[in-house]
């Protein structure tokens, strides 16, 4: 498997990276994940544009344009033929001084790689949902980005895991359910599709974005909204999405049955037209 290193392809056993990496010290990085249909990443430019805003608030300085990595990522993809993949791409403020002081690291590191496609549903996986005990601070500007630094999620997805759940569901500090470990949150109220909104501390998702712009393609209104757990559980149904496989749907709530709606469905195959329309 062939890795992007900075300005090059190499083999990911030659893909080296200094233990004085600050994204290895502190987490003092930036990450994305986008899903790569017919040899293009879906919804590329929204990746691009909220790293690159994550590295304006950071004040790291990202090595390469646009069209120069975009690019290498279309090289990438064609050489190790995976036109269906999940790329994967780190951006970290490199080596320098110890301490917190980022004052001497002035050499960014960029990497990206490919990963196998998650498997192919014909309508979104059922999921059992977990409350986490983890909270988020609401109105965190580092929620705005996917940094290095994700404890709090691993930490609630260990204990997904830990209890037989797919997914772990983090509150805020204001007692709210924001988001999933690594998916954002929706629930239905009547016809409207209600998320969280951005305030309460949660990632602006690349496909956050496109549910909501297909939802009032569908005639379907769309408001952003803060609810508890109790209220969440007796939703008219609940679903998540993310940028590996879409769209997946809350099965149970703590082990207390959700209720499915039938337009998630015709959700999930305005998701999948999309991305024939975008890939091609």
């Amino acid at each position: 498997m062939y890795v992007f290193l900075n300005d090059q392809l190499v083999q990911e056993n030659s893909a080296l990276v200094s233990v004085f990496d600050r994204s290895f010290l502190y987490g003092d990085g930036l990450f994305e994940t986008a899903r790569v249909f017919n040899g293009k990443p879906f919804r590329w430019a929204q990746h691009l544009h909220r790293l690159r805003e994550g590295a304006r608030f950071l004040n790291i300085q990202v090595p390469l344009s646009d069209d120069v990595l975009s690019g290498f990522v279309l090289e990438l993809i064609s050489k190790n033929q995976l036109p269906d993949s999940l790329l994967r791409m780190t951006l970290s403020r490199g080596v320098g001084v110890r301490g917190y002081s980022p004052k001497a690291a002035e050499n960014p590191l960029l990497v990206m790689s490919l990963h196998p496609a998650p498997l192919d549903f014909d309508s979104p996986p059922r999921w059992k949902l977990l409350t986490s005990s983890i909270t988020l601070p609401a109105n965190q500007p580092l929620a705005s980005f996917k940094t290095c630094n994700k404890l709090p999620q691993i930490v609630a997805r260990a204990q997904a895991d830990e209890a037989g759940a797919d997914e772990a569901l983090l509150l805020n500090s204001e007692g709210a359910i924001v988001e999933g470990s690594s998916s954002n949150l929706f629930w239905m109220e009547g016809d409207t599709v209600c998320t969280p909104p951005l305030a309460a501390g949660i990632l602006p998702g690349v496909t956050r974005a496109a549910i909501l712009e297909l939802s009032r393609t569908l005639s379907r209104a769309t408001r952003e909204d803060s609810i508890a757990p109790e209220r969440l559980r007796h939703a008219e149904g609940v679903f998540l999405s993310l940028s590996s496989i879409g769209l997946a749907e809350g099965a149970s709530l703590d082990s207390y049955p959700l209720k499915q709606t039938p337009f998630l469905q015709d959700l999930w195959s305005a998701y999948r037209g999309l991305i024939r329309e975008e890939s091609r």
